[in-house]
């Protein structure tokens, strides 16, 4: 008796491709393995069998080879309509069985994965009758009804590990086997597919100019389902001698998407990950970081000579405030995902320090054609002038002093009206006398509906990156949801060789034009014994969330409550660095430090469950994180604060067709000796630079 396999099944309804699916797919995996197809069309017992021949399967063929026995079974005569001769199937390392009812409910439990096929109805039909011929055409709706009745009773597709929507164009079976090795089933058995996921090799190319970002993430990404720019959009274009903490983080833009040969997508909700990969998606449960931890962490590539970035393509985009679920806080459900990342297998990387724009990918069949078309884009760019390039992908865009980018104002409303806040802030107090906090980060939620014709995203984010720039601003498109955010705030950084640093902002004071008034604010902000007293709790907290996965000794304070500012704000911002333990798991490094110490207050969990009664609501992908896991073990996130999420597919309005929703969170610190007049005052100055560029008011009440 051989030892038992990894039985993979390619279930669908008649005519969805799985045949040639199987077939291609196991020529794929012969390459390393020993590999067994069974057909389901030899054992169904004529054109009204399918129940039967499901029953047939389970148990002359499925049973024995899940044990590692060989299959002895009897096969249809077509021509005959009868039984035909006794058939051997050998178990092998991998069995692939395909066919209507491979998947069915009594097969599941002895599965390894199942695969579901989709194709539209008529595609369905005419693949059918083209590979059988006139002999399948008098059965087929007898064929059909067989195939409803049983899948009204058994929820294949919705049990299945991965769905392909299979168009016979060739790429499902490369689909299928990159989303196979991230099945926590299949993962042992697929190692030399996974080694080969991680021995990839990284081409660069190196431009000396200076793109227009905007012109150039339109012109290489305006047609992207899913795509991201981490937009140092307060980069100077002569930066100053010597790096200074502001222009470190400002040095570098990143432009992506999901395109290509290794592009994907992640979507994370309530304990499951959805990875779609070209034309298939897989289902894989349980927490986010786990699953990270899987795909992150290792080094998969070299970095190439001369290249200053710590980013090496991979997976970019944003993860949501309740993944504090898997870090200590308790278990709240959002409208928007949990996680949310595309994986680039080639990228654009805008160095503002040197004038220089990197071209990256990954070898592939495509490669050249990519760069070819982006470097004749990064050079259009560059000669491009930004209003124009952005009105040809963008719609409206606010001219320079001007309000808005949409066509009508939004009309926020809050979570919380003023009394109410003021009310939160007083037991919040509460909490800190009664030994339960030391500090509470209290926030809440603005929100706006709109046509989703208004709503405008792209020109949205273009007005507020030109009217508050800020070192981490960003713009993501997943789908129907945008991120627009400006946030000047770091969360961790994790440098491929293992230096770490958080950045935490805790202090603001509001920009006057006046220069006098601005700069007494500033002092006023710097002199704050309140202010220094939130800041270096925050520092504290954070030099233990460092501490778990940092060599002995290593977490120092470079920089205490240093007064930064930025457009519409001042800020006080400390330092705090360490070195990664050699071995690490950096994605758990990651999770000890989630959510940012910043956004929760401390001590952090039994203050995040003080969150949860005060705030009532979720906080959605606001005071998550904003970046970037690279293939060669570095990550950079910034807090999602000061970031407005636009979800475009919202539903439908009052006669006035989709609509769009806006939403923008904010907050800020709560100590024992906070005044809730000065408190809501603070968030109104941080809701302002979004609001105003709105063309906005805070809500009244």
């Amino acid at each position: 008796m051989s030892p038992a396999p990894v039985i993979i099944a390619i279930d669908g309804r008649s005519g969805a491709g799985k045949t040639t699916l199987a077939i291609e797919l196991a020529a794929r995996l012969r390459n390393h393995h020993k590999v067994a197809l069974f057909h389901l069309e030899d054992i169904y017992p004529g054109w009204n069998g399918l129940a039967a021949g499901i029953e047939r399967y389970i148990s002359t063929v499925l049973t024995p080879l899940s044990h590692g026995e060989r299959a002895t079974w009897t096969s249809w005569d077509w021509e005959k309509h009868y039984d035909g001769d006794t058939r051997v199937t050998l178990p092998a390392e991998i069995v692939i069985i395909e066919g209507v009812g491979a998947a069915a409910a009594g097969a599941r439990p002895l599965l390894s994965a199942v695969i579901w096929a989709d194709s539209p109805d008529d595609v369905r039909r005419t693949r059918a009758l083209d590979r059988d011929g006139g002999t399948y055409e008098p059965f087929w709706d007898q064929w059909a009804a067989q195939e409803d009745a049983w899948l009204d009773g058994d929820d294949v597709p919705g049990m299945a590990d991965i769905r392909v929507l299979n168009q016979a164009d060739g790429e499902a079976p490369a689909d299928v086997l990159q989303l196979l090795t991230y099945l926590p089933s299949l993962a042992p058995a697929l190692v030399p597919e996974l080694s080969a996921r991680r021995g990839l090799r990284l081409r660069a190319e190196r431009l000396d100019c200076r793109p227009d970002a905007s012109a150039l993430f339109a012109g290489l990404y305006g047609g992207s389902a899913n795509a991201v720019w981490l937009d140092s959009s307060n980069a100077s274009p002569t930066p100053p001698v010597g790096q200074s903490p502001a222009a470190e983080r400002s040095r570098f833009s990143i432009l992506a998407d999901d395109g290509g040969v290794f592009g994907q997508t992640v979507t994370h909700r309530s304990g499951e990950s959805q990875i779609a990969a070209g034309c298939a998606t897989a289902r894989v449960p349980g927490p986010f970081f786990r699953w990270l931890d899987t795909v992150w962490g290792r080094r998969a590539v070299r970095t190439p000579e001369a290249y200053p970035c710590d980013f090496a393509l991979g997976w970019l985009g944003c993860l949501g405030y309740e993944l504090k679920r898997e870090t200590g806080g308790s278990d709240v459900a959002a409208a928007t995902p949990d996680a949310a990342l595309i994986f680039a297998g080639r990228a654009v990387v805008l160095d503002h320090a040197e004038g220089t724009a990197w071209l990256l990918a990954l070898e592939a069949p495509d490669t050249d054609g990519w760069l070819e078309t982006a470097r004749s884009t990064v050079l259009a760019a560059t000669a491009e002038a930004t209003p124009a390039a952005a009105q040809q992908f963008g719609g409206t865009i606010a001219q320079a002093g001007g309000s808005t980018a949409v066509v009508r104002p939004p009309l926020f409303s809050s979570r919380d009206n003023e009394p109410d806040y003021k009310h939160k802030i007083v037991a919040a107090q509460h909490e800190i006398g009664d030994g339960n906090s030391y500090e509470v980060c209290l926030t809440t939620m603005l929100s706006a509906r709109v046509p989703a014709a208004e709503a405008a995203p792209w020109s949205t984010y273009l007005a507020l990156r030109r009217r508050n720039p800020a070192p981490f601003a960003s713009y993501l498109r997943f789908g129907d949801l945008a991120v627009a955010s400006t946030s000047p705030e770091r969360f961790l950084k994790i440098a491929s060789d293992g230096g770490m640093r958080a950045e935490p902002i805790k202090g603001t004071r509001r920009r006057a034009s006046d220069p006098a008034l601005d700069a007494q604010l500033r002092r006023d902000l710097e002199t704050s014994l309140k202010d220094r007293a939130e800041n270096i709790m925050i520092v504290d907290l954070l030099r233990n969330d460092l501490s778990h996965f940092a060599e002995p000794g290593s977490v120092t304070v470079s920089r205490l409550c240093a007064i930064e500012s930025y457009a519409t704000v001042h800020q006080m911002v400390s330092t705090i660095d360490a070195r990664l333990l050699p071995g690490s798991p950096r994605a758990e490094a990651v999770a000890a430090c989630f959510p940012a110490g910043s956004m929760t207050g401390a001590p952090k969990i039994s203050t995040m469950a003080i969150l949860d009664r005060l705030e009532q609501g979720p906080r959605g992908l606001y005071s998550g994180a904003i970046g970037y896991f690279s293939l060669n073990g570095a990550t950079d996130l910034a807090v999602a604060i000061r970031t407005l999420v636009i979800d475009t597919g919202a539903g439908e309005g009052n006669g006035e067709g989709p609509m769009a929703e806006l939403t923008l969170g904010i907050g800020g610190a709560i100590t024992s000796d906070s005044v809730p007049d000065e408190e809501y005052d603070e968030i109104r100055v941080k809701a302002f630079g979004v609001l105003s560029t709105l063309g906005a008011e805070f809500p009244d009440g």
